[in-house]
């Protein structure tokens, strides 16, 4: 049942990995790294830009800049840690859309069936009948 080409997870330990100039990733800036980690470990209903920027110490136009450096900005970010949160929660047993919907975030229903065809080119129901237990 698992999502296999997820942006987050973590390469199978029997899988020779190329050098690391090879891989095609971006070095992450410390500041990208931590709030990537306020995200998977927060409650991604209730983080907003503005808070995790507060909580790192800087201001949210110090924060915008510094993803920006990073070539990325707090709305992929959320949108990662939403998707790898959908997948660890899939993993373990199958939840109603609207429960998960809540879960990730979501205000509307309709965002998360989006996104969740986005991640996986399936929608929410396909998916169910495809991979669920």
């Amino acid at each position: 049942m698992a999502m296999e080409h997820s942006f987050l997870s973590q390469p199978r330990t029997d899988d020779p990995l190329p050098p690391p100039e090879k891989l095609g990733y971006l070095a992450l800036s410390r500041t990208t790294d931590r709030v990537l980690q306020i995200l998977l470990g927060g409650d991604l209903a209730r983080l907003r830009a503005d808070s995790v920027a507060e909580s790192l110490g800087m201001s949210s136009t110090t924060l915008r800049r510094r993803l920006r450096a990073d070539h990325t900005c707090y709305q992929f970010l959320l949108d990662r840690a939403r998707q790898y949160r959908c997948e660890q929660v899939l993993r373990i047993r199958w939840r109603p859309g609207k429960c998960l919907a809540e879960e990730l975030g979501y205000l509307e229903v309709n965002s998360f069936y989006r996104a969740f065809r986005r991640w996986t080119g399936l929608s929410y129901s396909e998916y169910k009948i495809r991979y669920a237990l």
